[in-house]
């Protein structure tokens, strides 16, 4: 199966011998999968199941039980077994390969799922593309997350406009029937996780291709020059760890327009090419609320939270997002204060983290997580909250943020997350040093003890979404980009 042009010699040389033995092609590399999560749902499908010996996973909840077949072993017991090459399935490559190593594995025999294009024969493996229409804009996934939302609500700008559009994916997901409600075709190609733009045949007769995340680097490194490409970028540092640097360095510059959602993805990719010409889009949000139905919005009238102050944390529980800082925050705040408060945790519970924070949480009866919510749901809590808390660690432009303050919600802002730099203090937010528990019980204590204030902190927090993250505003950034490219 495995076509392994690099690596070390060690693993040639077991591919050589097994197949002067007659093993053949089928099952020649035997493979430890780091990372049962997200990410082997998405890339699993490149791998045959028989060359696959044992998955790891950190998660003692998942260690000693069977997923698809395989038998689920801690990182320590999987790597007793025989094995050619250990593959992570997670952006947590830096994290993780430190793990292995300390454990005793080779440098050279982990991959990340980044290296999958080295390591698989694409002609012999090439998945199926699920047809459910026609595209131009490339999305890493069709889940309701803020990057392929984004994605969407350029879809819907492009085709208000009059542009014949498509939209495509590396993946399906729920986006999907949003999409078709609103008339725009779809294209499933889970070729676009590994293939480079000259093998997806499907794309040679567009005038516009956009793209999104840093995923489509590889993508990106072989094309037809002659056919005007945006590249769209929403990530972070830390999504550029298992990344190809030297392949992403040469990428060709012509006839491509690179777009960052604001500083801290410019800065990101700036980190491996300096040079690289990045302007600036940031997303647009749906206004569901309008100015009408904000401005007569009180927080008397929101949930009754019994009169507690509603606190709201939106995102998957992880490091990267920093509700473990958040938690120690509030367990320095006095007791009365947090009698006062309610805080809501929303969001994908399943991480090693979110276990941590969940057994620290039973002895918090402030502390409500609710695990993962509907779009609908997400918008009932958002109409109900007080402020909105981002404690991140890093991230790039929180749908959540432009979403609060779309509902008149102020936020507390860790100087990490890049809507902080559209907050005013004191005035439409707040923000804090990135880590600074300290700082940060010092604005959660501020709102507390001025909740009759924040009415008019939300007013201004609208004006805020008003405008940089409005649709109008959004329509006119993006007529502006695509009438420059073509």
């Amino acid at each position: 199966m495995f076509g392994w042009q690099e690596g070390n010699a060690a693993i040639k040389f077991s591919c050589r011998m097994r197949t002067e033995f007659g093993k053949g092609d089928s099952g020649e590399m035997k493979l430890l999968v780091f990372g049962t999560g997200e990410y082997y749902q998405r890339f699993k499908k490149w791998l045959v199941k028989e060359d696959i010996v044992a998955l790891l996973d950190n998660s003692p909840a998942k260690q000693n039980t069977v997923i698809d077949g395989h038998e689920v072993l801690s990182p320590k017991d999987g790597i007793e077994r025989e094995y050619d090459a250990v593959i992570v399935m997670s952006f947590y490559i830096k994290a993780m390969r430190k793990q292995l190593i300390e454990l005793g594995v080779s440098s050279e025999s982990i991959y990340h799922f980044y290296d999958l294009r080295k390591l698989i024969d694409l002609k012999r493996n090439k998945q199926k593309v699920q047809f459910y229409g026609n595209i131009a804009l490339l999305s890493t996934d069709l889940a309701l997350g803020g990057t392929a939302i984004a994605l969407f609500q350029m879809a819907k700008v492009l085709k208000q406009i009059g542009y014949p559009i498509v939209f495509a994916s590396m993946m399906d997901g729920p986006l999907k029937e949003w999409l078709e409600e609103c008339g725009i075709p779809v294209i499933i190609d889970p070729n676009l996780q590994l293939a480079t733009m000259r093998e997806i045949e499907w794309l040679s007769d567009f005038r516009l291709i956009i793209c999104n995340a840093v995923n489509y680097y590889l993508f990106l490194s072989e094309r037809d020059l002659g056919i005007p490409m945006v590249w769209w970028l929403h990530d972070s540092s830390f999504f550029y760890d298992g990344v190809d640097k030297e392949i992403l360095q040469k990428i060709s510059t012509e006839n491509l327009t690179v777009l960052a959602v604001g500083p801290i993805p410019e800065k990101s990719i700036h980190l491996i090419v300096p040079k690289l010409p990045v302007g600036q889009l940031l997303y647009g949000v749906e206004d569901i609320v309008g100015r009408e139905g904000s401005s007569q919005r009180t927080h008397a009238e929101r949930r009754n939270t019994q009169g507690k102050i509603c606190f709201v944390t939106i995102g998957h529980i992880e490091e990267r997002k920093g509700q473990d800082i958040l938690l120690q925050a509030v367990s320095l705040l006095k007791k009365e204060e947090r009698q006062k408060a309610v805080f809501y945790l929303v969001g994908q519970d399943t991480s090693l983290l979110a276990g941590q924070v969940k057994e620290k949480a039973v002895c918090m009866p402030e502390i409500v997580i609710t695990g993962p919510v509907g779009r609908e749901k997400v918008a009932e809590i958002l109409d109900c909250a007080d402020v909105m808390v981002c404690p991140s660690r890093e991230d790039p432009m929180p749908t959540v943020a432009a979403e609060a303050m779309m509902y008149s919600v102020p936020c507390i802002l860790s100087n990490a997350a890049g809507t902080a730099a559209y907050i005013t203090e004191g005035e439409n937010g707040f923000v804090f040093p990135n880590g600074d528990v300290w700082e940060l019980v010092k604005k959660l204590r501020w709102c507390i003890e001025n909740r009759s204030r924040l009415a008019q902190m939300g007013g201004e927090a609208r004006r805020v979404y008003e405008e940089n993250f409005s649709m109008d505003v959004f329509e006119a950034n993006v007529r502006q980009v695509v009438e420059r490219v073509l």
